[in-house]
């Protein structure tokens, strides 16, 4: 038996059991579970718990088997709709939103499956060894009931061969159990993998690299926080705790759609479930009204705050409370916009004037807003005074510190106020940390999720960089140094007329010359180490009219399909600018649509500052970028390219303006992790003689003339008929 079975039943589920929150998980053994070997429920505890916990079918309990029926209804379905949209109705009967009229006259009564109140009020089971017969006949390592009802798979492998991994664990799941027994699944909250090391959940018909640590964020043992020596035992027991379970099953669950129109299930990182409860644990405390989030780029913000906003809208001690997700650029709010509508959040509307954010707080709405801050440019104090407005406000560190922000602060005068960012703020910063964070909170921050945390969960990539066409590099601070020493002796007025003439340096970064040959260095790099990826690239350019200029060179050397300009367009653009190079907000969908998709003929974005931040789009690998940018604005530009896709192992930034010459400038943050965010690939590339040496160290006297695994055979086979015929103390020596 598994390590992980034989720690299951030595610390969770004896015959006495284990309490937790005042309820317990008991250990059966799967052979005593009263069912047929075709059945998913255990329907003697299904009755019991449908009687128990719904009055009007106590009063008649043949109304049970009306329940049962449309349950089971559900589990043949699976065939038929796909094993997501089965489980999405079933998470429904599962959350008691679903109502039958069984009661007094026919009258509709929601059906209670589950007491999320009372948590002892519902049975706890579990059995390793659970046999289904559906298509074939499966026995997963670990099935975990809940009033009768299979809410958590699990399966575990051997820790003692290191060839054997989690992995190994979640592909028999995702891959053989969901194919061969769907009906298992179609309750299923979520599944897990270990090997006794590290614990992996996913939801159903989650793809394999898509599957996310759990972990114990409140112990920071950075030691064994790295080296993988993590308590697994405390681990699976916080996850596995009944109180753990019903919070995912309620709050942290979501169904979305996908860029290609398909239903997939979202179920939480552990980041997620531990900021989001921070959120609310301190809403629900009332005592500190403030908090700041620094969770790295690419880790999942978004889905942060539609969790939060979900489970506040849900706590009745909260009293219908309002909450606001606040963004200060269109990029962002379309994101965030678009995270909450693909997952069907309900009571949720955005804004599209000032002036329909000031009826919606005048009138006391209570629902998910999404709105900008400059909506509150007219905002006057105490628009609305109610206590229970929960307001969280995306990248804190920009605007959130200027006017908009105080009218924001004055308009709601007893609001919560949660800061999250992707970008660690400088303790320079001061607004931003008086606006957010709490004196309570070390280091000024309520929950961190850092960069090295980020890429040790495979919740985004690694970033490397790549220098380019070194000729053409800004020597930046030469030129400062240049500049001043030649203005050292100007008025005031001249220097600045001087500063906005050496301004005119985008005329050299725009020559013909120099974008021909980026552009023709672009395509050779694109075609050497992107496109055979199956992956796609974004050139990032100093200005509006340098974007058209890289379009038009582009199309010289590639099909013009190839690569689409996204700028903004200004009221005094000429007519013919804006009929060439205009986007309205439904074009700007339709190609991101398009960019989105591998299989589509559009591998390039040229872009000057949009897309630069709330843009995602896994596909992206490699950024070309042409332009000065520095800390928060570069951070947040770079790590577009790390988000995880097939094929995928790293972003990478090829650097033809010369940002990365001094990577601590570049990102100067108080923050010293956030300098080794990003690396030189040709560094890399350099130690690997040095690596493959090492490795190579490990199979002395291995024949690499011959092939694959015949020659690790002979050179086995030789080290054995040495051993037998050297002296035994000689054999003890090797």
């Amino acid at each position: 038996m598994s390590l992980l079975i034989n720690a299951v039943q030595g610390n969770l589920v004896k015959e006495d059991a284990v309490e937790y929150d005042s309820v317990k998980w008991k250990y059966i053994q799967a052979d005593l579970l009263q069912r047929d070997i075709t059945e998913v429920f255990v329907e003697k505890e299904l009755k019991e718990a449908l009687c128990r916990l719904n009055p009007a079918i106590a009063a008649n309990p043949e109304k049970a088997e009306v329940v049962i029926h449309k349950l089971r209804a559900i589990l043949i379905t699976v065939n038929n709709v796909g094993l997501v949209r089965a489980n999405e109705e079933f998470s429904k009967w599962l959350r008691n939103e679903v109502s039958l009229p069984i009661g007094k006259n026919n009258e509709h009564v929601a059906i209670r499956l589950i007491d999320f109140e009372v948590l002892k009020n519902n049975r706890f089971m579990l059995c390793n060894q659970f046999k289904l017969r559906a298509r074939e006949t499966k026995i997963p390592d670990i099935v975990m009931f809940v009033n009768g009802i299979p809410l958590v798979v699990g399966e575990a492998k051997t820790p003692v061969r290191p060839a054997v991994t989690w992995f190994d664990g979640a592909h028999d799941i995702n891959v053989v159990y969901e194919n061969s027994v769907p009906q298992l699944f179609v309750p299923n909250v979520f599944s897990f993998a270990t090997e006794g090391k590290e614990i992996f959940i996913g939801g159903v018909r989650t793809p394999l690299e898509f599957w996310a640590p759990w972990r114990l964020e409140d112990e920071k043992d950075e030691l064994s926080h790295f080296i993988g020596l993590q308590d697994v035992a405390k681990q699976l027991t916080h996850l596995l705790k009944p109180s753990t379970l019903l919070d995912i099953l309620q709050y942290y669950t979501v169904y979305a759609t996908n860029s290609k129109k398909k239903k997939i299930k979202v179920v939480c990182r552990y980041q997620q479930y531990e900021g989001a409860n921070a959120i609310v644990q301190r809403v629900r405390e009332g005592e500190i009204k403030k908090g700041l989030i620094w969770h790295f780029q690419g880790s999942g913000k978004s889905l942060l705050m539609l969790f939060a906003a979900q489970k506040l809208r849900k706590q009745q001690d909260l009293n219908n409370p309002t909450v606001m997700i606040v963004v200060d650029r269109v990029d962002l709010d379309t994101q965030i916009t678009a995270t909450f509508n693909t997952a069907e959040v309900p009571n949720m509307i955005t804004t599209d004037s000032i002036k329909e954010l000031h009826t919606l707080l005048e009138q006391d709405t209570r629902k998910i807003i999404i709105t900008m801050v400059h909506k509150f440019k007219d905002a006057y104090p105490d628009m609305n005074k109610r206590e229970n407005i929960i307001v969280m406000v995306d990248e804190a560190h920009r605007t959130q510190e200027g006017d908009l922000g105080r009218k924001m602060r004055n308009a709601l005068p007893n609001a919560f106020l949660f800061g999250l960012t992707g970008t660690p703020i400088n303790k320079a910063d001061k607004n931003t940390f008086w606006a957010f964070g709490a004196e309570q909170d070390s280091g000024g921050y309520m929950s961190r999720y850092t960069f090295q945390e980020s890429i040790r969960d495979n919740a985004t990539l690694p970033l490397h960089f790549e220098p380019r066409l070194p000729n053409y590099h800004i020597d930046k601070e030469g030129l400062d140094i240049a500049f001043k020493e030649m203005a050292n002796d100007l008025s005031e007025e001249d220097r600045n007329k001087l500063s906005q003439k050496a301004a005119n340096m985008a005329v050299f970064l725009k020559s013909p010359e120099r974008v021909k040959t980026i552009v023709a260095d672009i395509v050779e790099h694109f075609k050497a180490h992107v496109e055979p990826e199956g992956l796609k690239g974004m050139i990032v350019t100093p200005d509006r009219e340098a974007c058209v200029q890289y379009k038009e060179a582009l199309d010289l050397l590639i099909n013009s399909e190839a690569s689409e300009v996204v700028i903004s367009s200004l009221a005094s653009d000429d007519f013919d600018f804006k009929q060439k190079w205009a986007m309205d907000k439904d074009k700007q969908e339709k190609v991101l649509e398009k960019y989105n998709d591998a299989d589509t003929p559009l591998k390039f974005l040229i872009v000057t500052a949009k897309l630069l931040t709330g843009f995602d789009a896994p596909v992206l690998q490699t950024m070309y970028l042409d332009k000065s940018l520095k800390d928060h604005t570069l951070l947040q530009a770079i790590c577009r390219t790390n988000r995880l896709f097939p094929n995928k192992t790293f972003g990478r930034i090829v650097d033809y303006f010369g940002v990365f010459d001094d990577t601590a400038k570049a990102l100067a943050f108080d923050e010293e992790s956030v300098k080794l965010v990003i690396t030189n690939l040709q560094e890399l590339k350099d130690k690997l003689p040095e690596w493959m040496s090492t490795c190579l160290n490990h199979f002395a006297g291995v024949d690499r003339t011959i092939a694959g695994f015949e020659g690790l055979s002979k050179h086995r086979t030789a080290s054995t008929r040495m051993k037998k015929e050297m002296p035994l103390q000689k054999i003890s020596a090797v």
